[in-house]
């Protein structure tokens, strides 16, 4: 059983998918220590938990994510002792929790139904697979509060959608819909409201039934390669891929093609 949910953050297996779900619905579910230090320790048990093969993200009682707690953070709210003393033992703790100093080895997959505003746009763009329900919003609006989107946006939002699309969502702080987030591909599928973790399920049952080792390393060159010219991903691709060829699951994949059954991998 997963080991890493607070009380903002519930943390559930669904056969080799971990779901992972922000639950502040009272307040949208805006970032709170509790739930900060879950996702960070929630990345890190999906990872070292063999079983797991894939992630969604959601968010509980009808919303993604708001970003911060402004409230909270206008206040100086001092609550959580505990959670307080993991943030100040690790200084990275609440920038691995939204995934900007930290990528999970498994898929991510988001699943997305209302608002996915601030820090909840930020954190969908670390993730590689986003379904949303049609009636859900996205918007990186630190800019009308008087804040800096350090959660990535600068970097990452004008690399998934056309470059003046991102800067006006960025300096005008406008939101955008569903439909407009799919035309430009900061989303890849929009299904009926409420209907959005249901289908991150069935891509997660589609990716589940893939070679995890194939799958993971897959990920890993597609992430380690950006930025790189295209010699240099070549190269590092190669680095990456050959070994899985020589591994069991491979084997076991090309065995399962011959004798007309499905693969039973390993990991080995």
């Amino acid at each position: 059983m997963p080991t890493s949910g607070t009380e903002n953050l519930t943390v559930e297996l669904d056969g080799t998918t971990m779901i992972v779900t922000m639950n502040r619905p009272e307040a949208k579910n805006a970032l709170s220590l509790p739930m900060l230090v879950g996702m960070a320790d929630a990345w890190v048990e999906a990872d070292e938990d063999p079983d797991v093969r894939c992630i969604i993200l959601t968010g509980a009682g009808g919303d993604f994510c708001t970003g911060m707690d402004l409230k909270a953070f206008a206040g100086g709210d001092q609550s959580h002792e505990k959670y307080q003393q993991r943030m100040a033992d690790d200084p990275d703790l609440h920038w691995k929790a939204l995934l900007r100093h930290y990528q999970p080895k498994k898929p991510l997959i988001a699943a997305v139904e209302g608002y996915a505003v601030a820090g909840g746009t930020e954190i969908l763009q670390a993730t590689d697979i986003r379904v949303a329900g049609e009636s859900a919003t996205f918007g990186v609006f630190e800019a009308k509060r008087g804040l800096f989107p350090l959660g990535g946006s600068t970097v990452r939002l004008r690399r998934q959608i056309p470059f003046t699309v991102a800067m006006d969502m960025l300096l005008s702080a406008r939101s955008m819909s569903a439909e407009e987030a799919l035309r430009y591909g900061l989303i890849g599928h929009v299904v009926p409201d409420g209907q959005a973790l249901a289908k991150a399920k069935e891509i997660a049952g589609v990716i589940g039934e893939c070679g995890p080792l194939a799958v993971e390393a897959i990920k890993r060159s597609v992430r380690e390669t950006e930025g790189m010219s295209e010699e240099e991903g070549l190269a590092h691709e190669l680095e990456i891929g050959w070994p899985i060829f020589g591994t069991e699951d491979a084997k076991e994949g090309a065995k399962a093609v011959k004798e007309k059954r499905p693969a039973n991998f390993q990991r080995k």
